[in-house]
């Protein structure tokens, strides 16, 4: 338990550190685009490819995955339910929602809780690849259907879009390679792996950083919206895949923590994107990403020191 705690305090520290900057101004707020931008199209792609090919597929492709869909079913459904059916939110506001409860930052926080905390940065690839393959692309249908007097995607444009994604691209190549055996030399792996070494604390630097410019919406967001995504995404969704893990699948141990700290990840900043894509929900997209982002840290490292 030591050594899953002293790996929190080094994330958390990076963090506060990108906070710290941004806030006595040695880096602007806004410069935390360039660092995402650097660590989602470089070296996140470069760690994800380093980590997934060296992989054994039994281990990437485990029971983890299983909780975190029975998370992202059971936050959705629920979600789903109150504000479609009792609060009548269009169609729009729905997804979005649905979303922010559900949909994970597995790239900017999930990388590095993979790699530092549960030594293994192959174990995050599934759940962003199911993300970004399965949940996004149907969830763009959805927002489509919805539009009116705009031109809507075809249903190719939708399921190639991902390919566009470098971490989807990254992994996938990843995949093959561990699943051909196809041993790639050393003299084009070790620059992939010393750009790769950066992902972790470029993420965490611009993870700590756009927090320090972070500011409450004042767009008159729906407040019940908001609670219900913070209660189905912080407490439901890690929740669901204790139980699942814990109960349905007999894990225990190692497995049981990541399954339940996948789950405990905030919402995704993907989310905010899609609503400002598509004009709908945004103030909640935002509110969501905010909140959850705020105490998923608290929530992920009580999980650590408890199991």
């Amino acid at each position: 338990m030591s050594g899953v705690v002293a790996a929190f305090v080094a994330l958390v520290s990076v963090a506060v550190l990108g906070f710290i900057v941004g806030r006595v101004g040695v880096v602007r707020a806004q410069d935390e685009l360039v660092l995402s931008r650097l660590a989602f199209f470089v070296a996140m792609p470069a760690l994800l490819f380093a980590t997934v090919s060296a992989a054994d597929l039994a281990s990437v492709f485990s029971p983890v995955l299983l909780t975190s869909l029975a998370g992202v079913v059971v936050t959705q459904v629920a979600f789903v339910a109150v504000a479609r059916f009792a609060w009548r939110r269009s169609r729009g506001e729905v997804t979005i929602g649905a979303l922010a409860s559900s949909y994970v930052n597995a790239g900017n926080l999930g990388i590095p809780v993979s790699v530092y905390v549960l030594g293994d940065g192959a174990l995050v690839a599934p759940i962003l690849l199911t993300q970004l393959l399965v949940i996004t692309p149907a969830a763009f249908l959805m927002l489509d259907g919805g539009r009116r007097g705009a031109r809507r995607t075809s249903l190719r444009e939708v399921l190639l879009r991902p390919l566009r994604n470098p971490l989807t691209v990254a992994s996938l190549l990843g995949l093959a390679v561990a699943a051909t055996g196809f041993e790639v030399p050393t003299l084009l792996m070790r620059p992939v792996e010393l750009v790769g070494g950066a992902a972790v604390p470029l993420a965490l630097l611009a993870y700590g950083l756009s927090l320090s410019g972070a500011r409450p919406d004042a767009e008159g967001g729906r407040r019940r919206e908001l609670v219900l995504v913070v209660v189905l995404k912080n407490l439901v969704q890690p929740a669901v895949a204790y139980l699942t893990g814990r109960y349905a699948l007999g894990l225990d141990g190692a497995g049981l923590m990541t399954a339940t700290l996948f789950g405990a990840l905030p919402t995704a900043q993907n989310i905010y994107v899609y609503a400002v894509h598509y004009d709908t929900a945004r103030s909640l997209a935002r509110g969501a990403v905010l909140v959850t982002t705020v105490l998923s840290i608290p929530i992920m490292t009580a999980v650590a020191a408890l199991l």
